[in-house]
């Protein structure tokens, strides 16, 4: 029965655990945060009231 022959199926699980642990995170990593963060501004803005034509 070559299902229970561990040699291939071993070697194939061990080589895509490793591109899944040591490839694929730098790249996922990347667009993560492609832009720099930008500051708010801290001045509030100037609103005006509503006038509701009902009240």
């Amino acid at each position: 029965m070559p299902q229970l022959n561990p040699s291939p199926w071993f070697a194939i699980l061990l080589f895509s655990w490793l591109v899944f642990l040591i490839v694929i995170p730098p790249k996922v990593a990347a667009y993560t945060f492609p832009n720099e963060l930008t500051a708010q501004s801290t001045q509030t803005p100037v609103t005006e009231p509503w006038n509701w034509p009902w009240s």
